[in-house]
């Protein structure tokens, strides 16, 4: 009775195990080949069977896509080209350009005004203080945004952003030197505010439409960190005309 009882229930196992036919297997060249690959359950849509090694179960390597993504947490693809006639080159152009002739105009008034290169004696210009310092290092500044501009695309987004955390954390730099000897910047507390709040301005002008979790499909930058989704979308929307 035993054995009986073994003997059925390995076959019953064995009947649950075994891959069904379908009614046009024949038609479609044999279940077989599929069951040996993994695929135990018959379905009526599927591709065309490819011979292939079977899987391996071993702890799969990390690819250099993974490596890639991990260095660069916020897009893979810092470097993918944006067309510079883009809207959302237009938009980076802006900020970059509007951001940049601040800062030079600020620099050219404190030149004007001859102000001593290292000078901590309270001069202003538009309600900030400055020295010789600190004017040509936003003309600088200014003329690397208007490159930023002309160039446009991929390239004026990154600079802007990178230019927006250097601006944060100069605010937060200079505020630790606001009353000591190392303020060769002349920084007051205004200064820093402003620091804070262009270095915002241009992190938000360099992330628009390029950083979020809501991006529409169409968006150049959700394209590039999903080509296989972009690419299926694309066959469909061309099969649909």
């Amino acid at each position: 009775m035993a054995a009986h009882a073994f003997h059925s229930s390995h076959r019953s196992r064995a009947l649950r195990r075994a891959p069904v036919p379908l009614p046009d297997e024949k038609a479609r060249g044999g279940y077989e080949a599929h069951a040996l690959y993994g695929c135990t359950e018959p379905h009526e849509n599927y591709a065309p069977y490819v011979p292939h090694e079977p899987y391996e179960t071993g702890t799969p390597p990390v690819s250099h896509h993974w490596v890639q993504r991990a260095l660069h947490p916020v897009n893979a693809k810092l470097d993918d080209h944006l067309p510079t006639d883009h809207k959302l080159s237009q938009v980076y152009r802006v900020g970059a350009g509007l951001t940049g002739l601040l800062l030079v105009v600020f620099g050219i008034l404190g030149l004007i005004d001859e102000i001593g290169f290292f000078d901590t004696g309270g001069d202003t210009v538009l309600a900030l203080n400055t020295n010789g310092a600190l004017s040509v290092l936003s003309i600088c500044i200014g003329g690397l945004l208007f490159v930023g501009m002309v160039i446009g695309g991929t390239f004026a987004s990154t600079l802007n952003i990178v230019l927006g955390v250097a601006f944060i954390l100069s605010g937060f730099v200079n505020l630790a030197l606001l009353d000591t000897g190392f303020n060769f910047l002349a920084f007051q507390i205004q200064n820093v505010l402003f620091s804070f709040v262009v270095g915002v301005m241009l992190m938000w002008f360099g992330m628009y439409g390029r950083v979020g979790s809501a991006l529409p499909h169409d968006n150049p930058y959700w394209r590039a960190r999903h080509p296989e989704q972009a690419a299926r979308e694309e066959r469909v929307a061309q099969a649909r005309s």
